[in-house]
């Protein structure tokens, strides 16, 4: 075990990790709020009650031991669903993103990840939501910004098969794992590394069909590239909030949905869902998104709209469209990565995590698996035995 010193903060991290606050801490290991506060601020534990809290948070005991190393400052963090979704919930999921941005720090001395490739964009919005030309002019604005992104992505306006591909060939990683709170959709936060940012986005899989994946995707895209990063968001008002996540979805469906492709392609028969479950095929988008799409580009009435919407949840599509299965992300930068790695005989599981350790990354190779959302079974250590058998050089008959 290494012994620098027992580490407070690392224990509130881990703490924050596992989402569990000091009083639920506390009834997990007998140890008392107050002493666990203490340890978090600089007070030494006895050995013992290292171990039980490393059992209970289901952590290596060297891990509370060890310095960081780790570069990365990690700033905003943006949720879906900021206002419903608990502080704890929230806080649990920032620390998690924190950690994937250090693998990526360490990994990236022996990968060359693809650089962040964004457009420089303004974006002025709009703050008055009874402003019925204000807001037609946010979209239009909207509209254009989403354009000039797919031009400087190089992608034509038809529909994108694969986002996630598409976001990390542009230096945003993408990352998806169980939030274990279906209050958050999907959250995103940058990171600096070098001076030099670093987006993340992850999303909760397992459970969402691929269209409403996509849209998370997208929305957090929108929220890279249209919304401040430099100040806290406990700081601005639930007003200006909801409406930078009006925002978000807006560009999604401008993103995803490109004006004047999609518009050309519901002339037919834009009030007809069972024509929209035929292009949510195409578009890879949900019907709702489709149809929310068409009312902003006027395709349709609001009386149409507000119609198709009524149809829609008297059909019980509001959570599950026909067509929806669970979809799960493709294998992502991390995997890749890594196959490259272990297969070049750069480094092997077990070499791996030495390496993450030294950097004050202790943590067990399921949670990091999860993290980086890798195949299970990626960093199933084997056995190092050791070699006690040397070879030696043949003894030639001729040489006697």
């Amino acid at each position: 075990m290494d012994n620098n010193g027992f580490q407070g903060g690392r224990l509130k991290n881990a703490r924050l990790f596992r989402g569990l606050t000091l009083t639920e801490l506390a009834n997990k290991t007998g140890i008392s709020k107050q002493s666990i506060s203490q340890y978090e601020n600089g007070s030494k534990p006895d050995i013992e009650r290292v171990l039980k809290i490393a059992t209970v948070l289901d952590f290596p005991s060297d891990y509370f031991l060890q310095n960081e190393l780790c570069k990365t400052t990690t700033e905003v963090t943006y949720f879906r669903s900021l206002s419903t979704a608990t502080k704890m919930s929230r806080t649990s999921q920032s620390v998690k993103l924190e950690w994937v941005a250090k693998i990526y720090e360490i990994l990236s001395q022996y990968v060359s990840f693809p650089s962040l490739n964004l457009p420089k964009v303004e974006f002025n919005g709009s703050d008055d939501e009874f402003n019925d030309k204000a807001q037609q002019d946010m979209m239009d604005e909207i509209d254009k910004i989403s354009q000039t992104v797919r031009n400087y992505w190089h992608l034509d306006t038809s529909p994108i098969t694969d986002l996630q591909l598409t976001l990390e060939e542009n230096g945003i990683i993408v990352t998806g794992f169980d939030t274990k709170d279906n209050k958050i959709d999907a959250f995103s936060q940058r990171t600096l590394l070098d001076d030099k940012n670093v987006f993340i986005i992850a999303v909760s899989q397992g459970v969402k069909p691929k269209g409403r994946l996509f849209f998370d995707m997208a929305h957090e895209l929108g929220h890279i590239l249209l919304h401040p990063w430099s100040e806290s968001l406990e700081l601005i008002s639930k007003e200006d909030f909801k409406m930078r996540e009006t925002q978000a979805n807006m560009f999604a469906g401008a993103f995803l949905l490109p004006k004047e492709s999609f518009l050309s392609e519901i002339q037919a028969y834009p009030t007809d869902l069972n024509y929209y479950l035929h292009l949510k095929k195409r578009w890879n988008c949900s019907v709702q998104a489709m149809i929310y799409r068409a009312h902003q580009l006027n395709a349709i009435t609001d009386n149409q709209y507000q119609y198709l919407m009524r149809q829609i949840s008297k059909k019980g599509w509001r959570t599950t469209e026909p067509g929806d299965s669970a979809y799960y992300l493709n294998e992502n930068i991390f995997q890749g990565a890594l196959d490259v790695l272990f297969d070049a005989k750069y480094l092997n599981p077990n070499t791996l995590l030495k390496l993450l350790k030294q950097y004050g990354v202790t943590l067990y190779p399921s949670d990091i698996e999860e993290l980086l959302c890798l195949r299970k079974g990626t960093l199933k250590a084997s056995e190092e035995k050791a070699t006690i058998i040397q070879l030696k050089r043949p003894i030639n008959p001729n040489d006697e």
